[in-house]
Protein backbone atom coordinates (compact mmCIF):
# COMPACT_ATOMS: atom_id res chain seq x y z
CA UNK A 1 0.00 0.00 0.00
CA UNK A 2 1.76 3.28 -0.88
CA UNK A 3 2.39 5.56 1.84
CA UNK A 4 0.10 8.92 1.82
CA UNK A 5 1.73 12.51 2.27
CA UNK A 6 1.51 13.94 5.73
CA UNK A 7 0.94 16.91 4.26
CA UNK A 8 -2.57 18.07 2.88
CA UNK A 9 -2.73 19.00 -0.98
CA UNK A 10 -2.94 22.68 -0.13
CA UNK A 11 -3.81 23.16 -3.94
CA UNK A 12 -7.23 20.68 -3.33
CA UNK A 13 -8.18 22.22 -0.23
CA UNK A 14 -8.49 25.43 -1.93
CA UNK A 15 -10.31 24.51 -5.00
CA UNK A 16 -12.95 22.73 -2.65
CA UNK A 17 -12.84 25.80 -0.16
CA UNK A 18 -13.63 27.95 -2.88
CA UNK A 19 -16.20 25.57 -4.75
CA UNK A 20 -18.44 25.85 -1.74
CA UNK A 21 -18.03 29.66 -1.27
CA UNK A 22 -19.27 29.74 -5.23
CA UNK A 23 -22.34 27.24 -3.58
CA UNK A 24 -23.02 29.70 -1.45
CA UNK A 25 -22.31 26.31 1.25
CA UNK A 26 -20.79 28.59 4.18
CA UNK A 27 -20.75 25.81 7.03
CA UNK A 28 -18.57 23.89 4.00
CA UNK A 29 -16.58 27.05 3.71
CA UNK A 30 -16.02 27.64 7.60
CA UNK A 31 -15.51 23.87 7.71
CA UNK A 32 -11.45 24.23 6.29
CA UNK A 33 -10.76 27.28 9.30
CA UNK A 34 -9.44 26.39 11.80
CA UNK A 35 -11.33 28.14 15.44
CA UNK A 36 -9.14 31.03 15.26
CA UNK A 37 -7.98 31.55 12.28
CA UNK A 38 -7.55 34.99 11.03
CA UNK A 39 -8.44 36.17 7.19
CA UNK A 40 -6.08 39.80 6.87
CA UNK A 41 -7.52 42.46 4.09
CA UNK A 42 -5.16 44.68 6.11
CA UNK A 43 -3.24 45.04 2.60
CA UNK A 44 -6.50 46.17 1.12
CA UNK A 45 -7.18 48.50 4.18
CA UNK A 46 -10.24 46.30 4.60
CA UNK A 47 -9.31 45.11 8.57
CA UNK A 48 -8.38 41.87 10.38
CA UNK A 49 -11.16 39.58 10.75
CA UNK A 50 -10.22 36.92 13.44
CA UNK A 51 -12.51 33.25 14.17
CA UNK A 52 -14.44 31.38 12.52
CA UNK A 53 -17.85 33.86 12.96
CA UNK A 54 -16.10 37.22 12.23
CA UNK A 55 -14.75 35.48 9.00
CA UNK A 56 -17.50 33.76 7.73
CA UNK A 57 -19.74 37.74 8.34
CA UNK A 58 -16.71 39.17 6.94
CA UNK A 59 -17.37 36.77 3.55
CA UNK A 60 -21.01 36.77 3.82
CA UNK A 61 -21.15 40.77 3.91
CA UNK A 62 -19.09 40.51 0.50
CA UNK A 63 -21.13 38.54 -1.15
CA UNK A 64 -24.44 40.08 -0.45
CA UNK A 65 -22.92 43.48 -1.71
CA UNK A 66 -22.94 42.29 -4.85
CA UNK A 67 -25.91 41.91 -7.38
CA UNK A 68 -23.53 39.61 -8.94
CA UNK A 69 -20.67 38.13 -8.67
CA UNK A 70 -18.34 35.76 -10.46
CA UNK A 71 -14.53 34.74 -8.88
CA UNK A 72 -12.54 32.71 -11.59
CA UNK A 73 -9.82 31.05 -10.26
CA UNK A 74 -6.74 32.19 -12.17
CA UNK A 75 -4.13 29.80 -10.29
CA UNK A 76 -3.82 28.19 -7.40
CA UNK A 77 0.40 27.36 -6.25
CA UNK A 78 1.87 25.27 -3.33
CA UNK A 79 4.75 26.70 -2.15
CA UNK A 80 5.48 24.11 0.45
CA UNK A 81 5.18 23.53 4.52
CA UNK A 82 1.17 24.49 4.41
CA UNK A 83 1.86 27.51 1.99
CA UNK A 84 -0.81 28.34 -0.72
CA UNK A 85 -1.72 30.85 -3.10
CA UNK A 86 -4.56 31.89 -5.18
CA UNK A 87 -4.97 34.32 -7.72
CA UNK A 88 -8.26 35.14 -8.46
CA UNK A 89 -10.48 37.82 -10.85
CA UNK A 90 -13.68 38.96 -9.36
CA UNK A 91 -16.07 40.59 -11.83
CA UNK A 92 -19.46 41.96 -10.89
CA UNK A 93 -22.04 44.75 -10.11
CA UNK A 94 -22.80 46.40 -6.81
CA UNK A 95 -25.90 46.60 -5.19
CA UNK A 96 -27.62 49.69 -6.70
CA UNK A 97 -24.83 50.19 -9.66
CA UNK A 98 -24.89 49.63 -13.13
CA UNK A 99 -21.63 49.50 -13.88
CA UNK A 100 -19.52 46.20 -13.23
CA UNK A 101 -16.07 45.82 -11.88
CA UNK A 102 -13.37 43.80 -12.21
CA UNK A 103 -10.41 43.29 -9.82
CA UNK A 104 -7.82 40.45 -9.83
CA UNK A 105 -6.33 39.95 -6.86
CA UNK A 106 -3.87 36.90 -4.93
CA UNK A 107 -4.53 35.25 -1.29
CA UNK A 108 -1.55 33.68 0.85
CA UNK A 109 -2.89 30.81 2.56
CA UNK A 110 -1.85 28.56 6.03
CA UNK A 111 -2.76 25.52 5.98
CA UNK A 112 -1.62 23.31 9.44
CA UNK A 113 -3.14 19.88 9.98
CA UNK A 114 -5.77 20.18 7.14
CA UNK A 115 -7.05 23.83 8.71
CA UNK A 116 -6.85 27.23 7.64
CA UNK A 117 -4.84 29.45 9.86
CA UNK A 118 -4.63 32.85 7.88
CA UNK A 119 -5.05 33.88 4.88
CA UNK A 120 -3.79 37.09 3.78
CA UNK A 121 -5.38 39.17 0.76
CA UNK A 122 -2.95 41.05 -1.58
CA UNK A 123 -4.15 43.30 -4.51
CA UNK A 124 -0.71 43.05 -5.62
CA UNK A 125 0.00 39.59 -7.35
CA UNK A 126 3.88 39.81 -6.98
CA UNK A 127 3.58 40.57 -3.50
CA UNK A 128 1.65 38.24 -2.54
CA UNK A 129 4.26 35.73 -4.44
CA UNK A 130 6.88 36.97 -2.35
CA UNK A 131 5.33 37.25 0.72
CA UNK A 132 4.28 32.98 0.52
CA UNK A 133 7.82 32.32 -1.00
CA UNK A 134 9.38 34.39 2.37
CA UNK A 135 6.42 32.54 4.83
CA UNK A 136 7.25 29.15 3.50
CA UNK A 137 10.88 29.56 3.53
CA UNK A 138 10.66 30.81 7.39
CA UNK A 139 8.40 27.35 7.68
CA UNK A 140 11.69 25.14 6.60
Amino acid sequence: MPEESATPDVVELTRRSMEAQERGDWDAVMSVFAPHAVWDMSPQRLGTFEGRPAIRGFLEDWRRAYEELAVEVDEVLDFGKGVGMRVITQRGRLAGTASEIRQRSADVYLWVDGLLERVTAYLDIDEARAAAERLAQERR
